[in-house]
């Protein structure tokens, strides 16, 4: 079962439902625990739940920060930061300003995304940095990959699965992490940061996809699922690659 085990570890388990209970949570938790992901990947004020749920095994306790539109100030991101870490996380995933992104304010997307690298290190978490490339182009995720590779973020994120864009037809939808834009950020980046695909991931096959095209991590809800599927090829003698 070493694949099976390599694949769960790829697995940032989402549990960032608006609607999501204490004991969704709980149940969210303990299934991380059996399939061994990488992480939980929660709200700030689930953090002290997870963690201690989570005390003593090998599934790391994560956070989001600026969830889901970004918008917070750069002093309360970081001080968000600093209190999930004092918390318990050891993970921290951070959206972006994207309208200043979309605005091309590169020195303010700088000054934002190191504040919350530096509480992230001072706590002693590492720190994703969501772009929501749905709402960008290409030009826009080349320019953040370059400005988290020069500050030393840890990781680029593709979306936080909650980027809902308008259509014509005036529903709301999203694409979330595409194989496009993940060897895009895969290309841009420093081989020292890496890349999470969040969005979209919704089976085995998704996740083969994703971790082909550069991805290392994923947010997944489908956890169960994806790795079912995978432990049930492996037992039926069924090839497939990693």
């Amino acid at each position: 079962m070493k694949r099976v085990r390599i694949l769960a570890k790829m697995i940032d388990h989402s549990l960032l439902h608006p609607t999501l209970t204490d004991e969704q949570l709980e149940e969210g938790c303990r299934l991380a625990l059996h399939y061994d992901t990488a992480s939980v990947c929660i709200k700030p004020y689930a953090v002290p739940i997870a963690a201690g749920l989570l005390k003593d095994s090998d599934v790391f306790v994560g956070a989001v920060v600026g969830f889901p539109h970004g918008n917070s100030t750069i002093e309360l991101k970081a001080a968000e930061t600093s209190k999930a870490c004092e918390d318990g996380a050891v993970e921290i995933d951070m959206v972006i300003n994207i309208g200043k992104a979309l605005s091309g304010d590169w020195d303010y997307a700088a000054r934002e995304i190191s504040a919350v690298h530096t509480a992230a290190r001072e706590g002693g978490s590492i720190l994703k940095v969501i772009f929501e490339n749905d709402f960008l182009e290409q030009n826009h995720i080349i320019r953040l990959c370059r400005i988290c590779s020069d500050i030393g973020a840890e990781y680029v994120k593709t979306s936080t699965g909650f980027g809902f864009v308008k259509q014509e037809n005036g529903m709301y939808s999203y694409r979330g992490a595409t194989i496009e834009h993940l060897k895009l950020m895969r290309q841009h980046s420093s081989p020292r940061v890496n890349v999470k695909a969040a969005g979209g991931v919704r089976s085995l096959e998704d996740l083969l996809a994703v971790r082909a095209a550069g991805a290392v991590r994923v947010g997944a809800t489908a956890t169960a699922a994806i790795l079912d599927e995978a432990e049930r090829r492996v037992e039926s003698g069924e090839d497939f690659t990693i």
